[in-house]
């Protein structure tokens, strides 16, 4: 029984390979974009990190800020 499920009927190359293939895309999808979020997260705190607060408060009050703003305090 154990012999059938690993074989599958001959398919088991088939399968394996299609599961294997598929794991990997996955796998190297989520890293270039862990290491591209990470890359623009490096820039943006390098050209925004020192901000005063004044230059803050003004960032926080244009109209495009306010939408990302709300739009990442409601994830």
């Amino acid at each position: 029984m154990i012999n059938e499920l690993l074989f599958m009927n001959g398919y088991a190359v088939y399968v394996l390979s299609a599961f294997s293939f598929t794991l990997l895309s996955f796998l190297s999808l989520y890293l270039v974009t862990k290491i591209q979020f990470v890359r623009e997260q490096n820039k943006f705190v390098t050209k925004f990190g020192s901000l005063s607060v004044e230059q803050a408060n003004f960032a926080k009050s244009q109209r495009i800020n306010k939408e990302i703003l709300a739009s990442a305090t409601n994830n």
